[in-house]
């Protein structure tokens, strides 16, 4: 099963699409889009008299607020807990983000779970997003907020309990569906609309071409930039239909990359024929389709920008590539500005206003919100930003605001409607469905797969990474429950990542006598103690099925299994479509969206995109 190529650099130089066929792609779907985000030049010039008309009678202190985008702690508007007022007024110099509002005149906000403490449910979420939107509403110029959220699903989700589950974007890149994408959108986007977010920073346009790429991974649709763009076409197309604004990320593009733009600043050494052949497309493609806003990205692209400068500070790609190349004339927003990749080369008061002067229209997640926004006021002072450069990033901000319905319609979502829309019984099959049809089986030697009749018997063991969402789930007895549900008798032993001598030989144990045993890897490497678990499991003579619950690239470190699937994630909806799957409830239909490389030659594939058993392939169909 080993197939001959060439390494990395020819997976580069292979990725297969031009401006042309991004563009044929978006043709489909640009009469859905039609209906969010395109508008005939006559209605477009009566919309932009009227915002103009908003924007005359704003201060330049409330037209600067409206760029910016930050972060505030607590699921309340105005009354969030002690703990959260205590940490807002530490950071924000406000207790609430109500204050945060006044005090500022912000535009918009971004939702993150865990850490702020902004998402508990939905009735929760809706009531935050009804707070937002009355202070905004009470400023001298009353202007609905754009609030955000990064809802990527899969790997990168913030809202779980209460929501649907969607598969993310790698899976959905294995099951190749234009509708499924479409779909995934659309429920995404409806349930985010009924719960007073009108943008998401979503969908991923990065194309994956490093498998050891720290920060993108799972979270592209793959490492094909045709096939990432006609998936990216179709997912902004999905949530603009239901007036969700989409963003495309991460500009130019983050795809092959081994260093996380959060902590560094990485270089994309592409030569610019490679970032038109690899990088480029999804977002033509993106744009063709109509979307809202595109993400930029911290990192330097030389054969873009020789000043080295990062791509969110670049007026050389945000505004010569991105606006006059590519024709986009949508919101820039840039990647959150609190990350080490954007404040290597410039003090947090000068890298706002470095942004603007590039192109950039919103400001997301700056460290400090006082430092930032003054920073701007004293350039705009200065005349380093015009009042007329204001204006612009101003009228797309509202553009997108209105396009949203925010202006025609109440802003303030209703519990009714949450209650109807959120985590709905259609949408969770829909996406039950859906994931079924992106597990991916890679080996199935001796047609070990599915599970006989005779293999009730099953220990689930192996890495158990907690939800994305709630860490009180984790994947190995979730996994069990599943095969539980399916009628098994199932136990499960969580050894983690990082395996020692004694968990490992506990696992050996557990699996005498057992029919056979599930394990469970995420991301293995060369040097990982899982390698040790699956070998000693598979000398046991149990027979052993390996599931993938992260990275597709896990195979390659396990030479000797029989039996080996890829779920490109390890949330419910994902694990449930492989626990069918491995018990032939359905037919494994997923088929990989990346090369995997062999670990021991780098130069060889092992499994070439496309790649993907089905159980009617054992029975000569």
């Amino acid at each position: 099963m080993q197939d001959r190529s060439l390494s990395r650099r020819t997976v580069i130089a292979s990725a297969t699409v031009v401006a042309a066929s991004a563009t044929g792609v978006a043709g489909a779907a640009a009469t859905p889009a039609a209906a969010h985000g395109r508008d005939t030049r006559d209605t477009r010039d009566r919309r932009d008299r009227r915002l103009k008309k908003i924007i005359s009678r704003m201060s330049t202190e409330a037209k600067i607020g409206q760029l910016f985008v930050p972060y505030f702690y607590g699921t309340s508007a105005t009354s969030p807990s002690q703990f959260d007022q205590d940490r807002n007024l530490g950071e924000l110099g406000v207790r609430t983000v109500a204050e945060l509002i006044a005090k500022y005149h912000i535009g918009g906000v971004i939702y993150f779970s865990g850490w702020a403490n902004n998402i508990q449910d939905p009735h929760q979420i809706a009531d935050l997003s009804n707070g937002v939107q009355r202070a905004s509403l009470a400023l001298p110029t009353p202007i609905p907020s754009l609030i955000s959220i990064d809802q990527e699903h899969g790997a990168n989700v913030r809202i779980g309990s209460g929501a649907t589950q969607l598969p993310g974007a790698m899976a959905l890149g294995a099951g190749r569906s234009l509708s499924d994408a479409r779909t995934a959108g659309r429920i995404s986007g409806t349930e985010l609309a009924a719960l007073g977010i009108h943008q998401n920073f979503a969908p991923v346009a990065d194309v994956n071409v490093n498998p050891a790429n720290p920060i993108i991974n799972v979270r592209s649709f793959g490492a094909d930039a045709r096939e990432v763009g006609r998936m990216v076409a179709a997912q902004v197309t999905g949530y603009q239909q239901v007036g969700v604004v989409a963003c495309a990320k991460h500009f130019p593009g983050h795809g092959d990359t081994g260093q996380d733009s959060h902590t560094g600043l990485p270089v994309i050494t592409h030569t610019r024929e490679e970032w038109e052949r690899v990088d480029a497309p999804p977002f033509r493609a993106a744009i063709a389709a109509g979307v809202d806003s595109i993400m930029t990205a911290h990192l330097q692209v030389p054969a873009l920008d020789p000043s080295n400068d990062p791509a969110t500070l670049s007026p050389a790609i945000l505004q010569g590539v991105l606006r006059d190349e590519l024709g986009f004339d949508g919101v820039i927003v840039t990647d959150a500005l609190n990350m080490q990749g954007v404040r290597t080369k410039y003090g947090d008061d000068r890298v706002p206003v470095l942004a603007l002067k590039a192109g950039a229209d919103q400001l997301l997640f700056p460290p400090d919100i006082d430092v930032a926004y003054h920073g701007v006021l004293a350039a705009v002072r200065a005349g380093e930003i015009t009042e007329e450069r204001l204006d612009e990033s101003v009228l797309r901000i509202l553009r997108v605001k209105d396009k949203a319905g925010l202006f025609d319609k109440s802003p303030y979502a209703s519990r009714k409607e949450v209650d109807r829309v959120v985590g709905a019984r259609g949408h969770r099959l829909a996406a039950a469905r859906i994931a079924e049809r992106t597990t991916t089986l890679l080996v199935n030697e001796d047609e070990a797969l599915p599970l006989s009749r005779r293999q009730r018997r099953l220990l689930v063991v192996g890495a158990s990474p907690a939800f994305p969402t709630d860490d009180t789930r984790t994947t190995v007895p979730e996994l069990a429950a599943a095969f539980d549900e399916l009628g098994y008798r199932t136990s499960h032993l969580a050894t983690g990542r990082a395996p020692d001598a004694a968990k490992i030989d506990e696992a050996v144990a557990a699996a005498r006598g057992r029919d056979a045993v599930v394990v469970t890897t995420d991301n293995v490497n060369a040097t990982s103690a899982q390698r040790t678990l699956v070998s000693r499991l598979l000398a046991t003579g149990v027979p052993v099925v390996h599931l993938a619950v992260r990275n597709p690239y896990d195979i390659a470190h396990l030479g000797d299994v029989r039996a080996s699937l890829a779920s490109y994630c390890w949330t419910e909806v994902e694990l449930r479509a492989a626990a069918r799957v491995i018990a032939g409830r359905v037919e494994p239909r997923g088929k990989l969206p990346v090369p995997v490389q062999r670990a021991d030659d780098p130069a060889e594939v092992l499994f070439r995109a496309g790649h993907g058993l089905s159980y009617d392939d054992r029975r000569g169909h």
